[in-house]
């Protein structure tokens, strides 16, 4: 997949795309029908596909004070997309320029210069220019008149109710990490390098890797099932979010007890994904009562993975 970070960058005369449009925060369930669709549209047609997202997102721009905590990081979200079978990826900088555009003003002052399109997909509920005036009835007025046709994708329901990126934030700041998955069609994930803690797990015979966390939004405090995705395996774990309240800590972290491995992943890049909640994060009156409470929690964890295999990477 390619990624181009500016329109500026786009090769000219490569032919007709096409194309989705949209933030893609999490690329759930609906932005990947979305994408089923584009990619076979695309295929059938022997042209390639693109979307176009942006960066920073719209609100960070327009209403800083409403602007989202992100599902994914850049890199996340890039690894995503690309499982998709997208064949390009426009990271379109969203300024506040961009902001004062109608949607038809954005077509011709930004994407007309650069890009031809023979199809766009989007979904039903698709939006776009100035204050979002614009929907996917505009799109096909703009769509007629350049030549290109628009299709709009009905909304995935999961649970009893439409998928979106708002809804899947909230699972996982409710610790409803089970949810969140369903509606991510993965499970939800932290990423960034393991680092040095406080070595209180390996006194408490679980030592853990503690995670210096890039992504914007963590799942509520709490003991969560999880796997590892480090030194290119994955393995069956645990992890604990919070503020180390036995100890009086007054930081969140994250910290992951791998069940089966031993070794020194200080300095290396992990992702942990989350797959079930344990328990709420609670206080302890004393170091062992925290560790009696640690090995039932190490074995509500085995328990989870004995009728489950983890696929290599």
């Amino acid at each position: 997949m390619r990624v181009w970070n500016d329109i500026e960058r786009v090769p000219s005369g490569d032919g007709p795309l096409v194309a989705s449009i949209g933030n893609y925060d999490g690329v759930h369930v609906g932005h990947q029908r979305i994408l089923e669709r584009t990619v076979a549209a695309a295929r059938a047609r022997h042209v390639p596909s693109l979307l176009i997202s942006f960066e920073p997102h719209p609100l960070a721009v327009v209403a800083p004070e409403r602007r989202p905590q992100l599902l994914q990081t850049r890199e996340q979200k890039l690894d995503a997309l690309e499982q998709t079978g997208l064949e390009h990826v426009l990271m379109l900088k969203f300024t506040p320029e961009i902001a004062t555009l109608s949607g038809e003003e954005f077509f011709a002052d930004v994407l007309d210069q650069h890009l031809t399109f023979a199809a766009m997909h989007v979904g039903h509920n698709f939006r776009f220019g100035r204050h979002r005036s614009a929907g996917i009835e505009a799109l096909e007025r703009i769509g007629a008149a350049r030549g290109f046709e628009v299709s709009g994708t009905p909304q995935v329901q999961v649970d009893g109710g439409v998928v979106s990126s708002t809804r899947i934030r909230a699972a996982v700041k409710e610790g409803d990490v089970s949810a969140a998955s369903r509606m991510l069609g993965r499970p939800f994930a932290l990423t960034g390098e393991v680092v040095r803690g406080a070595g209180r797990g390996a006194k408490l015979l679980l030592p853990t890797a503690n995670l210096e966390v890039e992504n914007e939004i963590c799942p509520a405090p709490g003991v969560y099932v999880t796997e590892s995705a480090v030194l290119a395996a994955r393995q069956a774990a645990m992890t604990n979010v919070g503020f180390r309240p036995t100890f009086n800590g007054t930081l969140l972290t994250v910290e992951t007890h791998i069940i089966e491995f031993e070794g020194d992943l200080y300095g290396e890049r992990m992702e942990v994904r989350f797959l079930d909640r344990i328990r709420d994060e609670m206080r302890f009156e004393n170091p062992s009562d925290l560790a009696d409470q640690l090995a039932r929690d190490r074995a509500a964890a085995e328990s989870y993975f004995q009728n489950l295999q983890i696929q290599p990477l």
